[in-house]
């Protein structure tokens, strides 16, 4: 009788084999360029005399200088507060949206379900930059059709690319693109839910309407805490829809947003290190929001586990 041969070394590092290409790309496209990123942050460059010849220009150790400059720079500070005002108009209405066009996609008797979920979510499968510029010609008084009918209808044209009006033209273009993915994702989570949880609401004698509020959105929370949780970075890294509107309006600064001053610092100011250094701190409040979110989050849950 043969003895079963017990499972080599190869075996064993076969999983660990498989995680190669991944740990590479993440190392060379992600961790290098952050640690590159943030050696820049800490230096700066030093000009002798005139700035020319060889020489002139020399890199030197800067310290915290440059995050020094960023924390107390006021267009720094400007540009999160109407990121802030931004992010309070898009993420509830597009969770709001997701959310009500899912629980409509979950009915038992909703039509064309597989044509309505391709429409709601096709809007997420365009470039941003498209959906940007789509949405600025409809909005320019000159070219807009909307414009136009409102002028044959004899009512007021709002300017919706200037003053507090530019925060729901930016915010409409957000929540046209992204509803449809956040709706796939509580959509799914809504169809994981066992069949029996229904049939044990209508002997109860749910109506739909309760059944929705009662049961199906409290069983989402973990999607829904996950989608606003995307929601909140996409909010924070907000750069397409603005920079691509700015030829339209002068209501839009270079430095409407925290990563449009970090672009106008590389690649018009030509001062990479203090682009790095705001690149670093954005980075950082990012990180700082999102684990002290899903910290809460947990918390949270695992109090309501022990009530239970």
């Amino acid at each position: 009788m043969r003895r079963a041969r017990r499972p080599g070394y190869g075996v064993r590092g076969a999983p660990y084999a498989f995680l190669v290409p991944a740990a590479l790309l993440f190392a060379l496209f992600f961790a290098l360029p952050i640690g590159y990123a943030a050696w820049l942050s800490l230096h700066r460059v030093e000009v002798k005399g005139l700035g020319l010849g060889s020489g002139a220009r020399e890199e030197v150790w800067a310290g915290l200088s440059n995050y020094t400059d960023a924390l107390t720079d006021a267009e720094l500070l400007h540009g999160a507060l109407r990121v802030l005002g931004y992010g309070a108009i898009v993420v509830p209405v597009m969770l709001g949206l997701a959310l009500t066009f899912a629980l409509m996609l979950d009915h038992e008797r909703v039509r064309f379900a597989p044509a309505t979920r391709l429409a709601i979510f096709l809007p997420y499968a365009i470039p941003g930059v498209v959906a940007a510029l789509l949405w600025g010609f409809l909005y320019l008084p000159e070219v807009s059709p909307l414009h136009y009918g409102l002028d044959r209808a004899g009512l007021p044209q709002p300017d919706l690319l200037d003053g507090g009006s530019l925060y729901l033209a930016l915010s409409n273009i957000a929540v046209w693109g992204g509803t449809g993915f956040n709706m796939i994702v509580i959509y799914t989570a809504l169809r994981a839910i066992p069949a029996e949880v229904y049939e044990a609401a209508k002997l109860d004698g749910c109506t739909p309407l309760q059944t929705a509020l009662r049961i199906k959105v409290p069983m989402v929370v973990p999607a829904l805490v996950l989608t606003f949780f995307f929601s909140i970075i996409a909010t924070l890294q907000v750069f397409n829809e603005p920079t691509t509107l700015m030829p339209l309006t002068n209501g839009i600064s270079t430095t409407w947003s925290p990563l449009m001053k970090v672009y106008r610092d590389a690649f018009v100011e030509n001062d990479i290190y203090s682009a790095s250094a705001t690149a670093v701190v954005i980075a950082l409040v990012t990180l700082a929001l999102s684990f002290g979110f899903l910290r809460t989050v947990n918390r949270r849950t695992r109090q309501e586990e022990a009530a239970r």
